[in-house]
């Protein structure tokens, strides 16, 4: 027999809480937007022997605005996914466009990105099926492309500083996921992680960091996910074992999905933590865009309110069949687990809230 139960809630309407070494908690309309107005970076292609692929490779190379050869600048190896290449996130993502603007707003530490192709064979290429085994494995080959043979051209070619407080790695979905693999792996050659919707070629937290302790040689981990991203399990696998660990880090969830939205939004914020002194006891302030917002149950964990004014809401529920959230206008959640039922709603307007719950049996 079908049965339904309602249950009336309320909840305050607030500001979000956020880190003050940013004082952005989302990137601002118009922050992939061209401004002709302004002093912009170049973008170059280079071209470096591979004596690990055994082949010369590509690779793009943003130098910022006003970049002096005279300089010493700190290096951000940002990487690609799984169905791109050293294009892709010049193609798709903006990246000379979100930093010339935050350049012009004096946000950024000057720095060199490179942005190379992730899949070391020799032919490099995302077509045919990008999932082919041999394509998967060139994407494990490039940590040692990159350690031997990309960092060393680009220290040769470029005034970059050459110490590994200078040096940050980070990559969206199969490149988040290298990032975890490399960074953690050769924390003595990075110092600076961001690791975009990793995809599922992320080791098992145990198998990165095996001595968990060994993490607080980083000067920042972040980690990001689309509070819609089917893959966030893995993000939050990483995360919940540093929390265990006691290893401060940002895991930084933001509406979206498994998409470039999401992960210029990433490029934006983290791009401003890099290279500057960081107080990793505000790191906590990142762990949800969004906080647990006063209501009439006590010590409630959710709704939570995100940037844009969306209601995110988690709610343990474990014999129903069916869970709504009604606002004024419904909004059906979605099972997570066997006991947990989560979604977001539209933006709401106003500051003090009646909502319901509907569990369906």
């Amino acid at each position: 027999m079908n049965k339904s139960i309602i249950l009336t809630v309320t909840f305050t309407l607030s500001g979000v809480l956020f880190s003050a070494q940013t004082s952005d908690k989302q990137a601002p309309q118009g922050f992939d937007v061209e401004n002709p107005t302004i002093s912009h970076g170049k973008i170059d292609t280079v071209q470096y022997v591979s004596k690990t692929v055994g082949t010369t490779r590509k690779a793009l190379i943003y130098t910022p605005p006003g970049f002096k050869k005279g300089n010493k600048y700190p290096v951000l190896y940002l990487l690609h996914g799984i169905g791109g290449d050293e294009k892709e996130w010049f193609n798709q993502g903006k990246p000379n466009v979100i930093l010339d603007n935050l350049y012009a707003q004096g946000k950024l530490q000057p720095m060199i990105v490179v942005l190379p192709n992730g899949r070391a064979m020799k032919n490099d290429r995302a077509t045919g099926n990008i999932m082919a085994p041999d394509k998967v494995e060139a994407f494990t080959t490039f940590e040692k492309d990159l350690l031997n043979d990309l960092i060393p051209f680009v220290e040769k070619k470029y005034p970059v500083k050459k110490d590994r407080e200078s040096r940050a790695l980070a990559g969206l979905s199969m490149g988040g996921g290298q990032t975890q693999n490399f960074a953690f792996g050769n924390m003595d050659k990075f110092a600076w992680l961001g690791s975009f919707s990793s995809a599922p070629n992320t080791k098992d937290p145990d198998k990165l960091l095996p001595n968990p302790q060994d993490a607080l040689k980083l000067k920042l981990i972040f980690i990001s996910c689309g509070d819609a991203d089917g893959l966030m399990p893995l993000s939050k696998r990483t995360s919940d074992y540093l929390k265990k660990n006691k290893i401060p880090h940002i895991f930084y969830i933001e509406p979206g999905g498994h998409d470039f939205k999401v992960w210029k939004n990433d490029l934006y914020i983290f791009s401003q933590l890099l290279f500057k002194p960081i107080d990793k006891s505000q790191f906590s302030n990142f762990t949800v865009l969004g906080k647990p917002e006063a209501t009439n149950i006590r010590n409630a964990q959710y709704p939570k309110i995100l940037p844009d004014e969306r209601v995110m809401f988690k709610i343990k529920a474990p014999e129903a069949q069916k869970v709504q959230i009604d606002l004024g206008k419904k909004a059906a959640l979605k099972k997570e687990s066997d006991s947990f039922w989560i979604g977001t709603t539209d933006p709401q307007s106003g500051s003090f809230h009646y909502y319901s719950n509907r569990y369906s049996f």
